[in-house]
């Protein structure tokens, strides 16, 4: 890897999301040498993926280079790799690129779509946790379209015209919204010649209310929006089984589609040689103390979704969002310079800053700690939150001009068929 050895403790971070890069930062122009290691080159803001699958962002403003964080960061080194597995006895990672040793490993990898070992519906379902991901969605969407103005069969065309979204957590939600508006104020216009009423848009959840992780009071005004909008909510429903032209469910109700979207769940994405069953629990995620340092290891840590630190409050561990990997990111920062100086290191405690989802136009829900509110009011607290936590002002300022004209023009000016998404499906 060409990387220097020098008389600093090499730390490894695997992965640049929000707890990865929140490390980093914190250990900024300190006395370690930090090699940070990833699959690409750039940081995803995760949150907005689906107004890239809407049209409504192009992919370079949710996105920030991983080398233009760090530039300013002496000892800093960052590697494009896979890394395949953790040899923790020599204390070494192998990647696809070559070996490199650590003094202390920070594993950040995030999470990967959990499709609950459903071949079918993984063969044949989108997913939407990456940008290239996201984009082969947006050119699905789209080609669907296009190809139901070439088709004479009324079943067929209807089936381009219907989606399926599994999963109404907040990424469900969002992207149900999102294709609603479109449905309403964008495809009328793009193609007249197609009756655009007939585009169905389902979202489909297994517990009885949609947003369980915030407040009934939140998913009970959620559902009333998308009801506005025009989607249908099925609740206690799931998805069983897919192959590309039905989705079968555990009810006589069945769907015939050419597009699911499955959003129901995620689970750690573990690497081999830190993938024992001593500390792999519940969502694929590792057991860590309150020091986020992997149960069993001194100088091997987890952050954000890998990581699974229970106590009283979070008996399963911490949710698998971005506060969580933030605070915990900037916590073990602290806390290795601490230990490299020979000090006890602090336990970590979250500071729950509450939760959102935005629906559509005007439409979001917000719970906050002591306050919950929806609405209008709820929608301009969403936008800002997360300009805020975008990385760049570059970033910032174009999705933030985004925005306003596609709130003024009521328009989504990045539905573009790039790159081709060919999706084979039973005729």
């Amino acid at each position: 890897m060409n990387i220097p050895r020098t008389s600093f403790p090499r730390i490894v971070i695997i992965g640049c999301g929000f707890a990865g890069i929140s490390l980093a930062k914190e250990l900024g122009k300190q006395e370690v040498q930090v090699v940070l290691l990833d699959r690409h080159n750039y940081h995803t803001f995760q949150p907005l993926l689906y107004q890239v699958s809407t049209g409504g962002l192009e992919p370079d403003s949710i996105a920030y280079p991983i080398r233009k964080i760090v530039k300013n960061y002496s000892n800093f080194y960052f590697r494009l790799a896979n890394v395949g597995s953790v040899d923790t006895k020599k204390k070494c990672v192998c990647t696809d690129i070559g070996d490199i040793n650590y003094d202390q490993l920070v594993i950040a990898t995030g999470s990967k779509t959990n499709f609950f070992g459903n071949e079918a519906i993984e063969k044949h379902s989108m997913v939407m946790k990456t940008i290239p991901q996201s984009l082969n969605l947006r050119s699905l969407i789209l080609e669907n379209f296009e190809q139901a103005l070439l088709i004479s069969d009324l079943e067929e065309r209807n089936a381009l015209m219907n989606f399926v979204i599994v999963g109404a957590g907040p990424t469900g939600v969002e992207l149900a919204g999102a294709l609603a508006e479109i449905k309403k104020g964008i495809l009328p216009k793009d193609y007249p010649d197609l009756d655009i009423r007939q585009m169905k848009i389902n979202l489909v959840q297994g517990s009885d209310r949609i947003l369980p992780a915030m407040s009934e009071k939140a998913s009970e005004k959620a559902e009333d929006y998308l009801q506005e909008l025009g989607v249908e909510v099925w609740k206690e429903l799931r998805v069983t089984n897919y192959d590309g032209d039905w989705a079968t469910t555990n009810t006589d109700i069945n769907f015939k589609t050419a597009t699911l979207i499955w959003s129901a769940g995620v689970k750690g994405a573990t690497i081999a040689g830190l993938d024992g069953e001593d500390f792999i629990v519940r969502g694929n995620r590792m057991v860590v103390d309150e020091f986020n340092r992997v149960k069993g290891f001194e100088d091997v840590y987890a952050l954000g979704d890998i990581a699974c630190m229970k106590n009283e409050l979070y008996p399963y561990g911490h949710p698998m969002m971005a506060q969580p990997a933030i605070q915990q990111g900037k916590h073990l920062g602290k806390n290795l310079l601490r230990k490299m100086k020979g000090k006890e290191m602090k336990p970590f405690v979250y500071h729950d800053k509450g939760s959102m989802a935005t629906v559509g136009r005007n439409k979001a829900v917000v719970d906050l700690p002591n306050f919950k509110f929806q609405g209008i009011f709820a929608w301009f607290v969403w936008m800002f939150v997360h300009l805020f936590f975008l990385i760049g002002f570059r970033n910032r300022m174009i999705v933030f001009v985004n925005w306003v004209y596609n709130y003024i023009r009521f328009d989504r000016e990045a539905r573009l068929i790039i790159r081709p998404y060919k999706k084979t499906r039973k005729l």
